[in-house]
């Protein structure tokens, strides 16, 4: 049997998309091998979202290049789609994929041959075309399986390339949906980890049309045993009646991870972002008085052109008083294609490397003070299969995020498993089982 590797880098969707080509693939023929191992055939599914992603993704595709000369190299993802030129410079580059693509890899993975030169096979996004459903049944080792539900970005951030990798917003039809939500349920898994590029945008391009509380309510009355975790979603689209149906939900996690991207109203409007700092605050603060436990991440881009000291003191100080519990902090890259790539006042790397650190203190902190809140408290964690490559202890994910090693290995893997969390550990918090309820499930 002919030998496939797939490399994945970038987001929740390209690891979606990875599983449902390998799954695809071992139906043509293909037996998936492990990392090190020799193989016939590579797939590298790239990310783009910044320059240091682009840069891993060249790597990426020059380490499967000298590992194994002889194999056929595909390329695709979104740096395939947004610079394909620049992957066919590269020798040994059998065929790059767009988007649009990718899903027929499988079918053209025969015809392809070792050393021709480069095909490049990517359309314009730009223009309209419908979801490509890339099925995915056999979530192997995954504990929390992904549904990829929603593609494409109509907000055109001034600093984000994502809207010309991937096109404009689309989505899995709900009839599909919900067969998949039924299968997942069915047998036997206890997390649904509903993914997009745009995730709330989900449904205003079908016919009917919807809107993403309307599909998130149908999920939850066919999820069974599931709990249900929303990947990310843009504060605009976080409405009052969202709010209120998570609060009441017993299925749908508490955790929301919200991208604020910067505390300074005047670079928030040279992002293009369309809400002020001022509601911002306002839609966190409304969230935690009704669900207070609940875990809200947030997104944060240090170094944008004309960010001053004071402006970046301004979002600095903005973050350590809202009541989140992490960030996310990325540097300001500059992408081609974006508006910010052309604006004046470019901030110089060594300055936007200090301000990053200074924002990865601010969220040790957060992390650490709501993990604090929970210490002593009974939680439903669910295990994983995968164990903790530190420890070798088995982990999980309580309903708010919290990640949590146990002292022992009693757990059952895949069950929402009663613990008291016992001490924070570094990044994670040590866990006992609580031996007068041990499952919730």
């Amino acid at each position: 049997m002919r030998r496939l590797q797939i490399t994945t880098l970038g987001c929740k969707v390209n690891q979606y998309e990875s599983a449902s080509l390998v799954e695809q693939m071992k139906s043509f023929g293909w037996r998936p091998v492990l990392k090190g191992m020799p193989f016939d055939l590579c797939i590298i599914n790239t990310c783009t979202v910044t320059q240091k992603a682009s840069m891993q993704s060249r790597q990426a595709v020059r380490k499967a290049i000298r590992s194994n000369p002889q194999a056929v190299i595909i390329v695709t993802g979104c740096y395939a789609q947004t610079d394909p030129d620049e992957i066919a410079a590269i020798s040994g580059v059998d065929y790059i994929a767009g988007h649009s693509r990718k899903f027929s890899i499988p079918k053209i993975a025969d015809s392809l041959v070792h050393g021709d030169l480069p095909r490049i096979d990517v359309e314009d996004v730009k223009r309209p075309f419908p979801f490509q459903d890339m099925p995915l049944n056999d979530f192997a080792g995954k504990t929390r399986p992904f549904l990829k539900i929603q593609d494409g970005c109509d907000a055109f951030c001034s600093y984000c390339v994502v809207p010309y990798a991937r096109g404009r917003s689309r989505s899995l039809p709900a009839k599909i949906l919900l067969e998949r939500v039924k299968n997942i349920s069915d047998r036997g898994y206890k997390e649904l980890v509903l993914t997009g590029i745009h995730l709330a945008k989900y449904g205003l391009d079908l016919t009917p049309s919807m809107n993403f509380l309307h599909i998130l309510k149908e999920i939850e009355s066919l999820a069974g045993d599931l709990r249900i975790r929303i990947s990310s979603i843009e504060p605009m689209e976080v409405s009052e009646g969202l709010i209120d149906f998570i609060a009441r939900s017993e299925k749908v996690c508490h955790h929301l991870h919200i991208p604020l991207q910067n505390g300074d109203d005047r670079i928030l409007r040279q992002m293009n972002r369309r809400y002020s700092s001022k509601s911002y605050r306002e839609l966190i603060e409304k969230i935690v008085a009704k669900v207070p436990d609940i875990a809200i991440g947030a997104d944060v881009l240090a170094g944008f052109p004309g960010e001053s000291d004071r402006s970046f003191e301004r979002t600095a100080s903005f973050v350590r008083q809202l009541p989140v519990a992490y960030l996310h902090v990325f540097p300001f890259s500059r992408r081609r294609q974006t508006r910010a790539l052309g604006l004046s006042d470019q901030i110089p790397p060594e300055i936007i490397k200090k301000r990053c650190a200074v924002l990865r203190e601010i969220d040790e902190e957060k992390r650490k003070r709501f993990y604090t809140r929970f210490i002593g408290q009974k939680m439903s964690v669910l295990l994983e299969e995968t164990p903790d490559r530190r420890t070798g202890r088995l982990k999980g994910l309580t309903t708010n995020y919290i990640p949590v090693i146990i002292a022992d290995n009693r757990g059952h893997k895949n069950r929402l498993t009663a613990l008291r969390l016992l001490r924070i550990e570094g990044k994670r918090v040590v866990g006992e089982i609580d031996q007068e309820c041990s499952s919730f499930s």
